[in-house]
């Protein structure tokens, strides 16, 4: 499956409790996540005909709201019984360079 236009289909990490030394991390709720990019669709078109080419790719770790991530909006898919997030790539906050 592909995504259409500017949307992102997302794979949500799970919260890491520890770092890679070992020190336990605060458990307090943060605003937002990180999840990795399954897909990416082609991108947008402007009223000209122009596409507007998407910043994202396949296999990057982006930030995203967590009331995104939580898939109450609507935006939750199931394929082959795994649990994905489909967003439009607007609403991605930061992502891995």
């Amino acid at each position: 499956m592909k995504p259409m236009g500017d949307q992102l289909l997302l794979k949500a990490e799970e919260r890491q409790e520890k770092t890679k030394s070992g020190l336990i991390l605060k458990s307090s709720e943060s605003e937002y996540g990180y999840a990795k990019v399954i897909a990416v669709g082609p991108g947008i078109y402007t009223q000209t005909g122009d596409r507007i080419a998407m910043s994202c790719k396949e296999d990057d770790t982006v930030l995203v709201p967590n009331r995104l991530l939580s898939g109450k909006n609507g935006n939750e898919v199931t394929l082959d019984d795994k649990r994905y997030i489909l967003v439009r790539e607007s609403e991605i906050v930061m992502k891995s360079i």
